[in-house]
């Protein structure tokens, strides 16, 4: 259950960084669940080649691999909403 709750701050703080890095003007919220949903994009993703966030620091790369899912996510985000 802890994992679960730090998962979904990760993915929030994500959104918030990626939202940051697209330089989108959608509110905290829309961030939030596309870092969230980033995360499990990004997950599967490097899981597909092979890569994944482990050790003792892999929230580090939990939070990496979240915020190229987010960046992906608001990309295909913006695509749609043209």
């Amino acid at each position: 259950m802890i994992q679960f709750i730090v998962s979904l701050i990760i993915g929030g703080v994500a959104g918030w960084v990626a939202g940051k890095i697209m330089g989108t003007n959608y509110s905290v919220l829309i961030n939030v669940l596309l870092g969230i949903g980033g995360g499990f994009v990004g997950g599967l993703l490097f899981g597909l080649l092979g890569l994944g966030a482990s050790g003792a620091l892999s929230w580090i790369g939990s939070f990496i691999i979240s915020v190229i899912g987010a960046c992906l996510l608001i990309w295909v985000f913006k695509q749609i909403k043209k």
